[in-house]
């Protein structure tokens, strides 16, 4: 492997140690009563949370976790990228990268990786941390240089003549780049989601199925998407409070969580209390909750600032629909990938990887060993 070295995550004790002292000196704003979770990430329950972060949380052992599978670290085009590689046990194991997306990290798929790396259909797995995110560069850059990087990665860090992709939320941004600007080595691509009606489109080329989801999606919008707005306008104002107090960060992070569940199914969504919380210690432990943020803002200025919208892809595309996530009709996804598998599945949500990790990885064994 060309510029790799191996990494393991080991935080000093002096983080850990700050971290008990910021979380036990909490200034709790209280609520409004009565609220719960309409004004943004409920205090009762936030105050639960951090009552478990400090006296059941035992980051040692999740760190250990962490360090279960090979890491390594690898100069790509000047940019520090971290990423976990894992080789399938199959002689004939497929090349696969998966990029997660925002507030998760690479931890989003760890509950994939036995179940992708076992078996005569098997993945040599690539995990990378997005730039900005984890223990990657703090370098916040749109999904098309990003993408850039990982073909690099992919074809001269690890010498893959060919590789396969897919991702969701920011990752589908990657990975929807990287099939457009690299189809000589991308060989098939997969999609939990393929982006969202902004009011560019002509409605009179879309089908009524659109025009309902282009519908739901405004009123999603206006009900959830103040985090997009904050973040793609003023990364830096909201970044101060964010690296300085981890319940701020834990509240931030868990709305979004919100968002995409309810409140009675926010760790389920996230595949448990231990999953969320390390998610949220490795942007504390790295302090990239600044940079990850900034990611909002590189991508406006690429998609605002007069660069060419990225060419529709032939390659080979499967997309899979959770019910919790929003409802896009398949001829939606048309307009963006070359789709070849459309399915609607029965359970999970935007985090699938990680709540349903059994259906989604048979997802992605089945349709990159099937596709056509």
């Amino acid at each position: 492997m060309k510029q790799v070295t191996e990494f393991k995550v080991t935080v000093d004790q002096k983080v850990l140690d700050d971290l008990k002292n910021r979380l036990q000196n909490t200034r709790w704003p209280g609520e409004a009563e009565g609220s719960g979770w309409n004004f943004g990430t409920s205090e009762v329950y936030l105050q639960g949370l951090v009552r478990y972060w400090l006296t059941e949380y035992d980051w040692r052992r999740n760190e250990s976790l962490l360090n279960e599978y090979p890491q390594y670290i690898a100069d790509v085009n000047g940019v520090k990228v971290h990423f976990q590689y894992i080789r399938g046990k199959s002689k004939n194991s497929k090349p696969l990268i998966l990029t997660h997306g925002w507030p998760d990290s690479y931890y989003r798929f760890h509950k994939i990786i036995p179940l992708l790396t076992e078996g005569e259909q098997s993945f040599d797995l690539v995990i990378p941390s997005i730039p900005g995110f984890g223990f990657s560069d703090k370098t916040a850059l749109a999904s098309e240089a990003v993408a850039d990087l990982w073909k690099t990665l992919m074809t001269e860090n690890l010498g893959y003549e060919k590789f396969y992709a897919a991702g969701g939320d920011v990752g589908m941004g990657v990975t929807k780049a990287l099939a457009s600007k690299y189809a000589e080595v991308v060989a098939g691509v997969h999609f939990t989601d393929v982006g969202y009606p902004m009011g560019q489109e002509d409605p009179a080329t879309m089908t009524e199925a659109e025009k309902q989801f282009a519908q739901f999606v405004q009123q999603w919008w206006y009900a959830e998407g103040a985090y997009a707005m904050v973040q793609a306008t003023k990364p830096q104002s909201l970044a101060y409070g964010l690296n300085d107090s981890p319940v701020a960060l834990a509240g931030w992070i868990i709305s979004m969580v919100n968002a995409g569940a309810a409140p009675d199914m926010i760790e389920q969504a996230f595949g448990g209390k231990d999953e969320l919380l390390t998610n949220i210690m490795i942007y504390w432990v790295t302090q990239t909750i600044g940079s990850s943020v900034r990611m909002y803002k590189a991508e406006a200025i690429a998609q605002w600032g007069g660069s060419q919208p990225l060419q529709k892809s032939n390659v080979p595309a499967g997309v899979a629909v959770f019910p919790r996530e929003a409802q896009f009709p398949k001829e939606w996804a048309e307009r963006f990938v070359h789709v070849v598998s459309f399915r609607k599945m029965k359970e999970g949500g935007h985090f699938a990887a990680l709540e349903v990790p059994g259906i989604f990885a048979e997802e992605l064994r089945s349709f990159f060993y099937n596709m056509k």
